[in-house]
């Protein structure tokens, strides 16, 4: 029998990364909700559905929820999807070899792979000493915004209750996952200076990547920084204050969000703070299914825009879409290279976003069409679901308790998808094939 498990294991190991990543993936999903299926995890029955929904989107740090997390899972139910949220935000791979690192057992190559593949790398880092950083970097974050979110949960709640809200929401938070154990989300706190500024300042800190913090922190002046780190920084800046601005712009007057909250105040606040959120967060101190159409569209736009590469934010990456967007400027400029910061980006990296764009764009089209078959409901909500799940997000027009199980199974596997990256995906479609033959070039009618 150990000889059995021991063939079989070194099979799986002997895969290619993408693969093996994708298994331990799913093999963490099963183990959670198998936890969350246990009488003493349940406050409420659950189905197996739920289970494996709330799993998926807790591995994939994204925020849907098909049942209410406060009434439906008892303390140690909130406990194992918040550890799931933990785990699939640090990185599954990443917490491996941490472990391995505090216990003193070698990583080898093989790991090393896997956690480049986990963490979007081709660079040959040295692990121990990288993932070391990476967990204390995290850890340090979520330790302070825990204990000033304890400032306003714990007066409002008791002490352990009010702790249990701040660990929550803020592990929740820096892992870009929109749980909430509140019924209606933080819409309570839609003044709250605090909430207003601890649970964005975690969102934005971890949706911005990890290699972005590791330059802020250990190099620190601009010069040093690398070229992901200033597109990451300098897109995030134009993003932040469009979204915000857009925001009020467009709810400024409308009773069912900003219009309804009495004051100047609480529609700065929750235009800053719902503004920020569709950068993957998922949180709300306002309705969602109460915004225009018009915000809608503009929430899926910064949806599947994304955050950083490399962190617990989803969405194609904000150094995708500013390199696609420099692309096109250049076609349109008759440029053949693409500079910015006075940095060259080559043809295999322009070839790589345009990948990431057809792939992404494919799979949300497939996934409304697939709930449009199969669910009665406006376009609209369908389309920003999709988009939630496929950018991990976790915003929902109060469309995701209505899907059926085949409803389920499409945004469990766009949440899948869209955490792994659209380019596992082409991995496992894809066969690498040597050329043999050069084939003369001729040109195509395009546009």
């Amino acid at each position: 029998m150990k000889t059995a498990v021991k063939g079989w294991a070194a099979r799986f190991l002997s895969l290619p990364p993408p693969l093996v990543v994708a298994g331990i993936y799913i093999a963490t999903i099963t183990m959670g909700a198998s936890l969350m299926m246990l009488p003493m995890a349940q406050a409420m029955p659950m189905r197996w559905s739920d289970a494996f929904f709330m799993a998926t989107s807790a591995v994939t740090v994204t925020g849907l929820a098909v049942v209410d997390v406060g009434s439906h899972l008892s303390l140690l139910g909130q406990a194992v999807l918040v550890t799931l949220v933990q785990l699939g935000g640090l990185g599954l791979m990443t917490f491996a070899v941490l472990i391995l690192e505090i216990v003193g057992r070698p990583v080898g190559l093989m790991g090393e792979a896997y956690l480049r593949e986990d963490l979007k790398q081709n660079a040959l880092w040295r692990v121990g000493r990288l993932v070391r950083r990476i967990a204390v970097v995290v850890f340090a974050i979520e330790a302070v915004g825990i204990a000033i979110l304890c400032l306003s949960f714990i007066p409002d709640l008791g002490f352990w209750p009010g702790l249990w809200a701040a660990i929550f929401h803020g592990i929740g938070a820096f892992n870009n996952a929109g749980f909430s154990i509140f019924r209606t989300g933080l819409m309570e706190y839609v003044a709250d200076p605090i909430v207003n500024l601890v649970i964005p300042a975690l969102f934005i800190t971890g949706g911005i990547g990890y290699f972005v913090l590791h330059d802020l922190i250990y190099k620190r002046r601009w010069r040093y920084w690398s070229l992901n780190t200033r597109i990451m920084l300098a897109g995030t800046a134009v993003l932040i204050p469009w979204s915000v601005l857009m925001f009020a712009a467009l709810e400024w007057t409308n009773p069912a969000t900003l219009g309804g909250l009495d004051g100047i105040w609480p529609r700065i606040a929750a235009s800053w703070f719902q503004g920020v959120t569709p950068r993957t967060a998922g949180f709300n101190t306002l309705d969602i299914s109460g915004i225009h159409d018009s915000t809608a569209m503009l929430f899926i736009s910064l949806m599947l825009i994304g955050g950083g590469a490399t962190s617990t934010a989803g969405g194609i990456k904000v150094t995708t879409f500013v390199v696609m967007i420099l692309a096109t400027i250049a076609f349109f400029r008759r440029q053949t290279q693409l500079h910015i910061f006075g940095r060259g980006i080559g043809p295999d990296e322009v070839l790589k976003v345009m990948a990431i764009v057809a792939v992404s764009l494919v799979l949300v089209f497939c996934g409304v069409f697939l709930l449009s078959l199969s669910h009665d409901g406006h376009f609209l909500d369908i389309a920003f679901e999709v988009a939630s799940a496929f950018s991990t997000t976790g915003l929902s027009r109060n469309y995701t308790p209505e899907l059926n199980d085949f409803g389920r199974c499409v945004i469990m596997v766009i949440m899948f998808i869209g955490r792994l990256g659209p380019l596992t995906l082409g991995f496992f479609l894809a066969t690498q094939l040597s050329p043999r033959v050069r084939y003369p070039q001729e040109r195509i009618h395009i546009g």
